[in-house]
């Protein structure tokens, strides 16, 4: 769809698909809030990334009205153009380094989201951030302990994130949280499904099903079937796809299991991703760093 498409009504979309129109009214709402879409009573919904263009270009404005300013007295105190840019330059170039030198941990009460989220991060961030599993924290041993130690930045998803503070009190980090919300892709793709339907799911961590079920829960999904297993074992994977009708993946698990499973069953990667605004709040927060 274009930016500017309309989009069918609820009752339309929910017909058409054979799925619950609480799951419409929940998948639209959350892609209200990412900004994908917006709504006018009514109108109707409508495709709105340009909203996003137009609040860049809001930030633009807002930046270039604060830079006439920094020009405007670097000028009147004497600097020449050229000074005035080599020290922007500079300064933004003192700003990456500091960033580069950041050592942070992403903590998650499951491995595939920690690595994730980290790696999500690491795109965005010029940090080093890698995945710490909570439970790692509760009795640290030395290796993690040198890991905590050399670590300036922990962030970890708002639900634990009191329980992250206690754990890490002791060390000399900044504990930042942050939000996360699952791919309404896949919560669509297991909406489509009838009552009935079995599923199969394959990770890494037992914590992760229940990330799935608070998700499903949310959007409306509830009183489904799943079979779970962490298994590497090619034959227990192959004894849980066979008694299901769907197989859901998480992010450890997609190649390996995609093999395993070839085009037998439908694959379902159930994802998770940082909350747009969560990333901005951390990057900002690195800029501030002396």
């Amino acid at each position: 769809m274009k930016v500017g498409d309309k989009l069918p009504t609820e009752r339309q979309l929910a017909n058409e698909l054979n799925i619950s129109r609480n799951t419409i009214t929940n998948a639209y709402k959350l892609l209200e809030h990412e900004g994908v879409l917006v709504s006018y009573q009514g109108r109707g919904t409508f495709v709105d990334e340009a909203a996003h263009i137009w609040k860049r270009h809001a930030v633009q404005d807002k930046v270039l009205k604060i830079i006439d300013l920094a020009i405007d007295e670097a000028l009147g105190s004497g600097l020449s153009a050229e000074e005035f840019l080599e020290l922007v330059q500079t300064r933004i170039e003192e700003k990456e380094s500091k960033m580069k030198s950041v050592n942070a941990i992403f903590i998650e009460c499951n491995i595939e989201q920690a690595q994730v989220f980290s790696d999500q991060l690491n795109e965005v961030t010029d940090m080093n951030v890698s995945p710490v599993v909570l439970s790692e924290l509760e009795n640290p041993d030395d290796e993690m302990n040198r890991k905590l130690r050399n670590t300036q930045f922990a962030i970890v998803t708002y639900k634990h994130l009191k329980e992250t503070k206690e754990l890490l009190g002791n060390y000399n980090m900044e504990i930042m949280g942050a939000a996360i919300n699952p791919s309404i892709e896949s919560i669509v793709k297991m909406a489509k499904y009838p009552p009935g339907t079995k599923y199969g799911l394959i990770s890494q961590s037992y914590e992760f099903m229940k990330k799935v079920e608070d998700a499903l829960e949310l959007s409306g999904i509830e009183n489904i079937e799943i079979i779970q297993t962490i298994s590497t074992e090619e034959q227990a994977i192959k004894e849980v796809v066979d008694k299901v009708d769907v197989v859901i993946i998480s992010p450890g698990r997609g190649k390996k299991v995609s093999e395993i499973v070839g085009k037998s069953k439908e694959i379902i990667n159930f994802l998770y991703f940082l909350d747009q605004e969560s990333i901005k709040i951390i990057k900002s927060r690195l800029m501030e760093l002396k």
